[in-house]
C-alpha cells in the first residue's frame, strides 16, 4: 500500500475535497478495511488464486466471476496508466509522455524475461519510499512554511459529494491491501493472525498518509496541489528546505516504477488466466516455450497501457481504476453475503455495508471515469454473451 499512490492521488482527490481532504483518505482507510475483511472472508473459504474472478464464480456465477475479473483487468490497466504517468511527472514533467511511454515498454520487457520483483528488492523500495516521505514531512514542517490554519479552510463549493469523490480518488493509494487477505494456508493461525495483519497494515497506512497530507496541506493551500503533478514535491519546496526536493523525486520514481513493475505482471497474470478459461480470447493464454510467461498477453496489456498514457492524464486514470476496482470490490461483498453462518467470520451486514459503500463511492466519481467505466464494463458483459 505504502507506494506511488500517494505521490499521485493527493492531487487529484485534495481538488475534490480542499480542505477536507483529511476526511477523505479516512473514509477511503475504512472503505478499504471493510473489503479486505470481505476478501478475508472469502479467501479462507476458497484457498485459491484469482480472488472475485473465483469468488464471483463460485458464489454468483460464470457471469459476476468474469465481471469481476474484466472490472480488475480494465482497472489495472487503469493503474498502470497512473503509475507511469507518476513516475514521468516526478522525473521529467517537460517530457511526460514520452517518457511514461518508455517506461511502459521497458517493464514489459523486463517482465517478458521473466525477471520478477523479489521480496528484497520490495523491501528496498519501502525504504526508499518511507525515507521519501520522512524528508517531505522534515523539509516541509522545518522549512518555515508550515501554517496548521490551512489545514481545515473549507470553502464552500465543496460539499459532501466532493469529500466522497476525493475518498474514490484516494482509495487508489490503498490498493495492495487484498493480498494479505489471501495468505490463508501460507501463515500460522490465519483466523487471528490475518485479521490483525489487515488492521496494522490499514492502520499504520492511514497514519503514514495522514501525516504526509497533512504536512503538504500546510505548506500549500490545496488548489495549488490540486493542480501540480507532483504536489509533495512542491510542499518541500515551500520552505527552506527546497534543495531537497530532488530526494522527493527520486523517491517518487522508484516507488512508481516497482508499483509499474508489479501491475503489469499481474494484470497480464490475470488476463492470461481469463484467456485459459474461455474469458478472453484464447490466444492470449499462450505460453512462452523459453521464458515461460505469458508473453502474449504481456505484449498487448503493454500496448494498451502505452496508448492509454498517451491521451489520457494522472487524473482521469486515477479515477477510472478506482471506479473499476470499486466494481470490483462490490462484487466481493456481494459474494460474502451469499456465505453461509458457518463460512462467516464477521457479521452479514459488514458486506452488505461494503457493498453499498463501494457502489457509492465508485459513483461519486469524476463524471468521464464513471460513464468511461459504465460503457467498458458494458462492452464486457456484450462480449461475454456473445463469446457464450
Amino acid at each position: 500500500m505504502i507506494g506511488a499512490g500517494i505521490f499521485s492521488a493527493a492531487g487529484p482527490a485534495s481538488a475534490a475535497a480542499g480542505g477536507a481532504l483529511l476526511v477523505a483518505v479516512v473514509i477511503a482507510g475504512c472503505l478499504a478495511l471493510l473489503n479486505a475483511l470481505t476478501m478475508a472472508q472469502l479467501a479462507s473459504v476458497y484457498p485459491e488464486s484469482g480472488g472475485t474472478y473465483i469468488y464471483g464464480r463460485k458464489r454468483l456465477g460464470n457471469y459476476w466471476g468474469f465481471l469481476a475479473g474484466w472490472g480488475f483487468v480494465i482497472g489495472k490497466l487503469a493503474s498502470c496508466s497512473a503509475m507511469a504517468l507518476t513516475f514521468a511527472n516526478y522525473a521529467a514533467p517537460e517530457f511526460a509522455r514520452p517518457i511514461a511511454i518508455s517506461s511502459v515498454f521497458a517493464l514489459t520487457l523486463v517482465n517478458f524475461f521473466g525477471i520478477k520483483k523479489t521480496a528484497l528488492v520490495t523491501k528496498t523500495l519501502v525504504t526508499i519510499v518511507l525515507s521519501a516521505l520522512a524528508i517531505v514531512v522534515f523539509a516541509a514542517i522545518g522549512g518555515g512554511g508550515a501554517d496548521p490554519s490551512r489545514l481545515w479552510h473549507i470553502t464552500e463549493d465543496v460539499g459532501f459529494f466532493g469529500i466522497l469523490q476525493a475518498a474514490g480518488l484516494m482509495f487508489f493509494a490503498f490498493a495492495g491491501y487484498a493480498r494479505i487477505a489471501t495468505l490463508g494456508e501460507e501463515v500460522i493461525d490465519p483466523k487471528n493472525t490475518i485479521p490483525k495483519a489487515i488492521l496494522t497494515a490499514l492502520g499504520t497506512t492511514v497514519l503514514i498518509y495522514l501525516i504526509v497530507i497533512s504536512t503538504a496541506m500546510m505548506c500549500v493551500d490545496t488548489k495549488t496541489l490540486s493542480l501540480s503533478t507532483a504536489p509533495l514535491v512542491i510542499a518541500v519546496e515551500s520552505g527552506h528546505f527546497f534543495w531537497l526536493s530532488p530526494l522527493v523525486r527520486i523517491g517518487a520514481c522508484f516507488a512508481a516504477l516497482g508499483v509499474l513493475l508489479s501491475l503489469l505482471a499481474g494484470v497480464s497474470r490475470t488476463t492470461f488466466a481469463m484467456a485459459a478459461n474461455n474469458d478472453l480470447p484464447k490466444f492470449l493464454s499462450a505460453v512462452h516455450p523459453i521464458h515461460k510467461v505469458p508473453h502474449v498477453a504481456e505484449l498487448v496489456v503493454g500496448i494498451i497501457v502505452a496508448l492509454i498514457v498517451s491521451v489520457a492524464d494522472v487524473r482521469t486514470s486515477i479515477g477510472f481504476s478506482s471506479f473499476a476496482v470499486l466494481i470490483y470490490y462490490a462484487i466481493a461483498n456481494a459474494a460474502a453475503w451469499t456465505l453461509s453462518p458457518k463460512e462467516r467470520k464477521w457479521p452479514k451486514w459488514l458486506c452488505g455495508f461494503g457493498f453499498i459503500f463501494c457502489a457509492v463511492i465508485a459513483f461519486s466519481l469524476p463524471f468521464a471515469s464513471v460513464v468511461g467505466g459504465v460503457i467498458l464494463f458494458a462492452a464486457g458483459t456484450l462480449y461475454f454473451f456473445w463469446n457464450k
